[in-house]
């Protein structure tokens, strides 16, 4: 805690500020306790969701949101390959950064970063678990990778990847690299929407189906001229029942055919924006934990932010 000569003289500082610059330190000190205040319920509800929902096994999960847990793994075909370290993965987020010069209107020298390149894997991947696989489209979902790695050098694609004198305290370069990967076979922890392509997951609605073929039919003159038994050129109640009999027994032996096929089981970011879509190396009670502490740490932000914007505006006020 400060001494009392500390506070005052920082309440001093505070008092004599430029209105501007007084305002705009309350208002970034008032837009991070804002930050930690919408962090803190927004992890602690992803914790409560995870440990509401119970964890399915891939061939019995039902349709719609569901927690899976197995292993992560390629698909057959071209692997995905990492683009900085060249490392075979199941997904992939990359930057590469340069140092940049700068003078100040000062005529002191500052160095910032600027982003040159990044990118993030949308490829196809596996869940498997001991009753079957799932494909994981992770576009869209929030992933904890196994690997996380940072390292620098002098030329904007790296020419290796990282090692000790690249990465270490000491490492430095024009180049800043950031690379996180999942790798094949790593632990996959998976929440989100589960659906069945194919198969009898996949039957939808008989009588929209049946209803999308009889408008069809209507479009096909020879179709009409065939259901016109009486050759009237009308299709009257009896002739019209009997072509809904025939559209239903053509839709319900088509309905038998897909249902005896196995169906593709596919992960993807769930319709509704509230529910959370996660990817994680960590088991479902490790990742839980850890938003529990980034809650508690976005209470403390809002807390300590807080108390910083309202202490100014006290010094302001009562100064």
């Amino acid at each position: 805690m400060p001494d009392a000569a500390t506070a005052g003289g920082l309440a001093a500082r505070v008092a004599h500020m430029h209105p501007m610059m007084f305002w705009l330190a309350v208002l970034a000190a008032a837009g991070l306790a804002a930050g930690g205040f919408y962090a803190a319920f927004r992890f602690l509800r992803r914790a409560r969701i995870m440990e509401d929902t119970p964890t399915s096994k891939v061939r019995s999960a039902a349709q719609g949101y569901v927690e899976l847990s197995g292993l992560g793994e390629l698909m057959p075909g071209e692997p995905v390959v990492a683009p900085l370290t060249g490392s075979h993965c199941t997904w992939y987020r990359y930057e590469v950064d340069e140092r940049r010069e700068r003078r100040d209107a000062d005529g002191h020298t500052r160095t910032d970063w600027h982003t040159v390149d990044k990118g993030v894997s949308d490829n196809l991947f596996l869940l498997v678990d001991d009753t079957g696989s799932c494909i994981v489209d992770p576009e869209g979902a929030s992933v904890t990778p196994s690997a996380n790695d940072t390292w620098y050098g002098h030329s904007r694609q790296p020419l290796s990847g990282p090692s000790p004198s690249s990465s270490g305290l000491l490492a430095s370069g024009r180049y800043r690299y950031h690379e996180q990967r999942m790798l094949p076979a790593d632990p996959l922890y998976a929440i989100g929407e589960f659906k069945t392509v194919g198969g009898a997951g996949d039957l939808g609605d008989a009588a929209e189906e049946v209803k999308a073929l009889l408008a069809s039919w209507k479009k096909d003159a020879a179709r009409m001229r065939r259901l016109d038994k009486d050759g009237d050129g009308k299709i009257d109640v009896q002739e019209w029942e009997a072509a809904r009999k025939a559209a239903r027994a053509q839709v319900l032996k088509a309905r038998s055919e897909r249902a005896a096929q196995a169906g593709t089981s596919l992960m993807t970011k769930p319709a509704d924006r509230s529910l959370p879509y996660l990817l994680s190396v960590l088991p479902q009670d490790g990742l839980a934990h850890r938003f529990r502490w980034f809650s508690r740490g976005g209470i403390a932000l809002f807390f300590i932010a807080g108390a910083i914007a309202i202490w100014m505006l006290g010094v302001r006020v009562l100064h």
